[in-house]
């Protein structure tokens, strides 16, 4: 298994440096990633630094809350484009969702999907916060406004990701809508049973952890 192949190696500190996202974007390169996922504000200097590879560069939007209003975030989503975005990982309004208003859920992922076109958008539901039925709602939410993913958690809520939620998540997604389980993968035994579960990529912050560890 190229598990290398299944990573977004992430840092989304928020004391993280320039340094940092440099060595971010230098270990993504030596190890093969398939993204890198940092903030907004230096996808810059990962263009700059990962212009010659294949590794990708995926940001966050409306994050961590996803409180934001629908068209702040479409404008970060089209600012992360102008500056050379290859993915989008969105946060979802967790509170409306929570209120039963799947509509403005559907509504937002699908302004954020026309706006960034082509490009990959993953969907954050948050899932220590919902309900299996909110978790059900969001997915479908996803799924109907063309997502390309649904994620499980931004890693800065209560729980990262979950075999029980990543299970549910296929049961909407089926095989039209990708899956990424992000927050707690630390070892190499949990990717593997995310990816035998039917996650597309991974989100962690201990990639190179899990792709040179001898735990089978």
């Amino acid at each position: 298994m190229q598990l290398n192949q299944y990573i977004d190696h992430t840092l989304l500190n928020p004391i993280a440096t320039p340094i940092d996202i440099q060595n971010l974007c230098e270990e993504a390169i030596e190890h093969q990633f398939y993204a890198v996922c940092i903030p907004p504000s230096y996808i810059e200097i990962a263009k700059s630094v990962l212009k010659t590879s294949e590794v990708k560069i995926a940001t966050v939007i409306g994050f961590p809350l996803g409180a934001m209003t629908t068209e702040a975030k479409v404008f970060e989503a089209r600012n992360a484009l102008d500056k050379g975005v290859d993915e989008i990982d969105m946060v979802i309004n967790i509170g409306m969702l929570k209120a039963g208003d799947y509509d403005y859920i559907e509504k937002e992922i699908a302004a954020i999907k026309k706006a960034i076109g082509s490009k990959v958008l993953k969907v954050i539901i948050e899932t220590c916060y919902l309900t299996d039925t909110e978790k059900k709602s969001a997915c479908r939410a996803a799924l109907n406004a063309k997502a390309d993913f649904v994620k499980t958690s931004t890693g800065f809520g209560t729980a990262g990701a979950t075999f029980d939620d990543v299970k549910l998540m296929k049961e909407i997604a089926g095989t039209k809508m990708q899956i990424k389980a992000s927050g707690g993968i630390k070892d190499r035994k949990t990717a593997i049973k995310y990816i035998e579960l039917g996650v597309s990529r991974l989100g962690t912050s201990s990639g190179i952890k899990l792709v040179t560890s001898e735990d089978n």
